[in-house]
């Protein structure tokens, strides 16, 4: 936009270059939503829906620079836009449809670490909603989970406007206990929470969600899409730190935001995460937590709010705990980490992630089952395990050669064996309408989780399922936890399927376990792609012992595991395997993603 004329948006714009061309350091997900930006503006040029209106963009900006602070060391002083924050809200309101001016964006999602700021923009947003965005009998509110939550952002757009009588005045915008009011349009700004007493029938303007990743469950979240479908330009606004729960809405969607800046078009959708790149150990091409430089890329405040002596106490302190360590990355860098040590490394688990991988590629072929049918009321697991053996290969990429007794390679290419996974997980449906994790309705309808009618789990469908494989494929053995599992054990013998017990003990799950780990970490896992098995994986964290045992545990009892518990039956079973049943990829090539 060679012709912009406002500050706000030309800052915007500058900010934007910089963090394209690389001279702010930012994460790849600020970088990408940057080039959006540009991108759009190009596109707006020809024949486009939408187009950039400066004149909305920067009013918002100025709105804002007319607040004050009300916390820290600037209370009392008024607000002034960074150059990130120009950006996040130019490219959320100046956005519009060219043919009635109506608002693009109804949903924004800003993920960023404490001490960047982020109340204050959401009180300010609320406010602005509530006075100043032309919409008659606007409902806006401060949503959360509970009422003293929900509160904070009320709260603090109270105490603006009674640091600026003035300001409020001069709008017609008066407070009172419990509700903010602009008498001209009619409107109402008020706190709402899981525990108001009515939560239905709401008429949504704007709806400002602060610390998404604190919601259990996602009733508050459905309650508010429904409640903004009924005006043209209604907006949930979201601004939330990184959690630990990837299981809940926050989560859910974060991976929304992620998919739309990766390329999955989504035009109502606006969102930045400031992070590192990668899981923060440095091993895997991204950034090294501890690396000072990684700490500007995920607080954009870095040289504006940020104090760098604390910051960098809390960073030492991290560094000597590993208790501490995740607290500090997932408050301050915005990496989403267990509360408890996680036992995989889930860029790792991620590299091994195949999409393309099917069951139908191995139809006819060694196989072996895992069943966890601990539950009856929640979900359940079968895994299913293929193993091949394929042309094992050095670091430089050369052929690895087989070494005779001594010790010396021989011309004989030496082999290593690789495993493939999938994972069927059920549940009975009602366990689906009252779990607390959002994304199970999302895993039904996208076929990854199954469901059998009732209140309990129809095991017939693990039956069924294990004689499909029987069919299908070569199957060995079915492994199997005797607790739950006898009485299907029995009826599967009598197909001609071979059972086997492993129950869930140390002796039988450390081994596995531990080489389940190492063909992660060495790209010999491949596995589906699979969303909820990689929720499951997330949610194991371990122990180890005197002898250097471990075993599969969860920190809270809505933390599933049951898919990992099902691979490492069925991976205890299939390192036993002796032959080389051959290559997937001989007969179908290797296909790059």
């Amino acid at each position: 936009m060679s012709g912009t004329t406002d500050p706000h948006v030309a800052k915007a714009l500058a900010y934007c270059h910089d963090v394209v061309s690389g001279n702010v350091p930012a994460c790849k997900w600020v970088r990408l939503a940057c080039q959006r930006q540009l991108d759009d503006l190009e596109r707006a040029k020809g024949e486009w829906q939408y187009r950039f209106d400066e004149g909305k963009a920067g009013r918002v900006c100025r709105f804002l620079e007319q607040l004050p602070h009300v916390k820290g060391p600037k209370a009392k002083t008024l607000f002034r836009m960074e150059p990130w924050q120009c950006f996040v809200i130019t490219t959320a309101f100046g956005w519009v449809f060219k043919d009635n001016g109506a608002r693009r964006f109804r949903r924004g999602y800003v993920e960023v670490p404490r001490g960047n700021g982020k109340s204050f923009l959401s009180s300010g947003i609320a406010l602005y909603g509530l006075a100043a965005d032309g919409e008659s009998g606007a409902e806006v509110y401060s949503a959360a989970t509970d009422r003293s939550q929900a509160k904070i952002v009320w709260g603090d757009a109270k105490a603006m406007l009674r640091e600026r009588p003035e300001f409020g005045a001069k709008l017609g915008i008066r407070a009172t206990a419990h509700t903010i009011s602009h008498a001209r349009t009619g409107s109402l700004f008020t706190a709402l929470s899981r525990d108001s007493k009515s939560k239905d029938g709401q008429n949504i303007h704007v709806a400002v969600v602060d610390e998404l990743h604190a919601h259990q469950t996602r009733d508050m979240w459905d309650v508010l899409i429904s409640g903004s479908g009924k005006r043209p330009q209604s907006l949930i606004w979201t601004i939330t730190t990184a959690g630990t729960d990837t299981g809940g809405i926050c989560y859910e969607v974060r991976g929304n935001v992620t998919q739309m800046l990766e390329g999955l078009e989504n035009d109502a959708l606006f969102g930045v995460i400031y992070t590192i790149d990668g899981d923060g150990t440095g091993q895997d091409g991204g950034d090294d937590w501890r690396d000072p430089a990684a700490w500007i890329k995920a607080n954009p405040n870095w040289h504006a709010s940020i104090d760098h002596v604390i910051y960098r106490f809390n960073a030492v302190e991290a560094m000597q705990s590993a208790a501490k360590e995740g607290n500090f990355k997932t408050k301050h860098l915005n990496v989403w980490c267990k509360a408890e040590v996680q036992w995989m490394n889930m860029a790792a688990w991620d590299r091994c992630a195949d999409p393309t991988l099917s069951e139908d590629d191995f139809s006819g072929k060694p196989c072996v089952d895992g069943l966890d049918l601990a539950s009856k009321r929640d979900v359940a697991c079968r895994a299913k395990v293929f193993y091949r053996d394929l042309p094992a290969k050095n670091k430089d990429g050369t052929p690895k050669m087989k070494r005779d007794e001594e010790g010396r390679p021989t011309d004989d290419p030496a082999t290593e064996r690789h495993f493939y996974l999938f994972v069927h997980s059920y549940l009975p449906e009602r366990a689906v309408d009252e779990s607390r994790i959002s994304q199970y309705k999302g895993w039904v309808k996208e076929g990854w989780f199954k469901t059998t009618p009732g209140d309990v789990l129809d095991f017939e469908a693990f039956r069924e399922g294990v004689l499909d494989d029987k069919d299908r494929h070569d199957l060995r053995e079915v492994a199997f936890d005797p607790w739950q599992a006898t009485q299907l054990s029995n009826e599967l013998q009598a197909e001609g399927v071979v059972t086997v017990e492993v129950s869930p003990t140390v002796k039988n799950f450390s081994e596995p376990m531990k080489t389940m780990e190492a063909l992660v970490l060495e790209g010999r896992l491949h596995h589906d792609a699979n969303p909820a098995m990689r929720w499951m994986v997330s949610n194991v964290v371990c122990h180890t012992d005197a002898k250097d045992n471990i075993y599969p545990r969860k920190e809270r009892p809505e933390n599933k595991i049951d898919g990992v518990v099902a691979a490492i039956m069925a991976l205890n079973r299939a390192l036993l395997a002796p032959e080389d049943p051959g290559s997937v990829y001989e007969e179908r090539g290797i296909r790059t993603l």
